[in-house]
């Protein structure tokens, strides 16, 4: 029998989350990139905004992820081809983000000698990534890696001068062919091995110098071995560690020799993974594949942290973003459904979740770009300080957050937002990997202990920085007096790293929206995330917080 007509009546069903200016419905965004310099690039940031929350961007990042890439291993004749095929969406998305520049625009001063980057390059880069992410999150890897890339590559000038034109350029080209012969050029990474993983001192690749045993910056090598992770294969080239004679050193290893032959980069198989499916990850082994050396040998891991504390910057970003959008989308729903002859979000158990999540977005978005100013100011001994010590303790709390935020805000949309046909599921399976990439939550902690003991100084600044902002303020003052108390605890600091880096990240988050956020806002945040929270879930112990207020400021009717 046919089902009637009325069985299939649509009702009480949101409309679709799309159409929606990501950057002007940010009040957190907003105002974040206004003061901490990037004021310069609202007009430019809305425009964005706009493509990114439309409904074709939406589309093309669901195509992008249904449609995985492919590796082409061998061709029908039996020759190696190491080539990955994407999704057309995936190439649509990588063409939008880089003709906005968020692969380059900090360094594009560079191609004209004597000028110099805007003073807030930085933040403004940060919000068109933040905006990027939510359009679609996987095509970030290479333009971060691109990014990131290119303070690693000026430590050996020849090579920059080569790889800069093209590395800055906004026009997108995805042919494989020899750099040469591209209008552009992404890069990628490769650093993880199976038997050392995030122990990169464990490498095994091997790198012999192909001029009979010299060597030296910015010599051809040849390298031999396999790297269990390598981001984005079908990057034109990757910045890669091996052992050379000198000890760990970093190398430049393009797609092609520079004869014009592809190099010996032989892809063994694509990573499955939980989430990130647009992006492609892969296991390789190199035969003899050429490179070139940055900088001294042995100086591997110094030469490759400029690219990797960049990364980690981009991880905060990224993963704020996603909560944020998974907020919005949330929002959105509450709005629009009915239960029990009211909306959702007039349901004071609903508003006080949705508010109470609305509260972490907010402080991940004031301290990632916080620390996006501190990239823009890195002369200022007081900025450079802030940098070096916070960019671990922010990747941490933001990254950590995320994950239990996105499930808070899918469970809002009850089975609609489990099942696949919405974005919520999506996003749920993509904010991990920002938490693991670039350094998982104990390598934040080690790293932070490790900047504790090398530059001391550093953590001295950062306190005296939050101190003015957090007098007067009980539940700050203790905060601060917590972290000061671990500091000086030096024997259980290895125990209590976490808790360190933890307690660092909330009383920062908490002083920043207490000197720019609304009260309503500020208020909230401290008295529940700096007091003790009386439960371990959203929505507890804010029932006397201005719950419309905090809603209506994360995304408004």
């Amino acid at each position: 029998m046919r089902a009637s007509k009325e069985s299939h009546e649509v009702v009480n069903q949101p409309p679709p989350f799309e159409g929606i200016d990501l950057y002007t419905t940010d009040a957190a965004l907003t105002e974040a990139v206004a003061r901490e310099g990037g004021a310069d690039a609202a007009e430019r940031l809305t425009a964005f905004g706009i493509v990114c929350g439309s409904g074709e961007a939406f589309d093309r990042a669901r195509l992008a992820n249904e449609f995985t890439p492919r590796l082409k291993t061998f061709d029908a004749k039996g020759h190696r081809l190491d080539v990955v095929e994407f999704h057309p969406a995936y190439h649509e998305a990588m063409a939008i983000s880089m003709a906005e520049g968020l692969h380059a625009s900090p360094f594009e001063h560079l191609l004209t000698p004597g000028t110099a980057a805007h003073p807030g390059a930085n933040v403004m880069r940060a919000a068109g990534l933040y905006l990027a992410a939510q359009m679609e999150p996987g095509h970030c890897c290479p333009i971060t890696m691109t990014h990131a890339a290119v303070p690693t590559l000026l430590l050996q000038p020849d090579l920059a001068a080569e790889w800069l034109p093209r590395m800055l350029s906004r026009h997108y080209d995805p042919t494989f062919r020899p750099a040469a012969e591209k209008t552009s050029v992404t890069i990628g990474m490769g650093m993880t091995e199976k038997q050392g993983g995030t122990d990169v001192r464990a490498n095994t690749t091997r790198a012999e110098p192909t001029d009979g045993g010299i060597g030296g910056p910015g010599r051809e090598y040849r390298l031999t071995g396999h790297k269990w992770f390598m981001s984005a294969p079908m990057c034109d080239a990757f910045l890669v560690l091996a052992q050379a004679k000198g000890g760990l050193s970093c190398f430049l290893m393009p797609r092609f020799r520079p004869d014009g032959s592809v190099n010996a980069i032989q892809f063994q198989r694509l990573k499955e993974k939980l989430g990130n499916r647009s992006n492609a990850s892969s296991e390789v082994e190199l035969h003899g594949a050429n490179a070139f050396l940055i900088g001294q040998e042995g100086r591997g891991v110094p030469a490759i942290i400029e690219m990797v504390t960049r990364t980690r910057l981009d991880c905060a970003i990224s993963s704020a973003a996603l909560m944020r959008l998974s907020l919005a989308n949330a929002i959105h729903h509450a709005r629009h459904r009915q239960v029990m002859g009211r909306a959702l979000v007039d349901q004071p158990v609903m508003a006080e979740v949705l508010a109470d999540m609305a509260l972490d977005v907010e402080a991940a978005t004031s301290l990632a770009f916080r620390l996006a100013r501190a990239f823009d100011r890195a002369e200022d001994t007081r900025a450079n300080a802030w940098a070096r010590l916070m960019t671990p303790v922010i990747k941490y709390w933001v990254c950590k957050t995320a994950p239990g935020l996105t499930f808070e805000a899918m469970e809002c949309l009850g089975g609609n937002g489990y099942v696949e046909d919405g974005i919520a599921a999506r996003i749920y399976r993509e904010v991990p990997v920002n938490a693991i990439w670039e350094g998982s939550g104990n390598v934040m902690a080690l790293d932070v202990l490790r900047v504790l003991q090398r530059e001391p100084e550093v953590a001295e600044i950062v306190i005296e920085d939050l101190t003015p902002l957090t007098s007067g303020d009980p539940h700050l003052e203790a905060g601060l007096h917590r972290v000061q108390s671990i500091l000086y605890e030096p024997r259980l600091l290895d125990r209590r790293a976490r808790m360190l880096v933890e307690a660092l990240a909330v009383v920062s988050a908490g002083a920043i929206l207490r000197a720019h956020a609304p009260s309503f806002v500020a208020d909230a945040f401290i008295a529940t995330r700096t007091a003790g929270r009386p439960g371990q879930t959203y929505g507890i112990g804010i029932d006397w917080a201005n719950a419309r207020a905090i809603i209506n400021r994360a995304f408004p009717a």
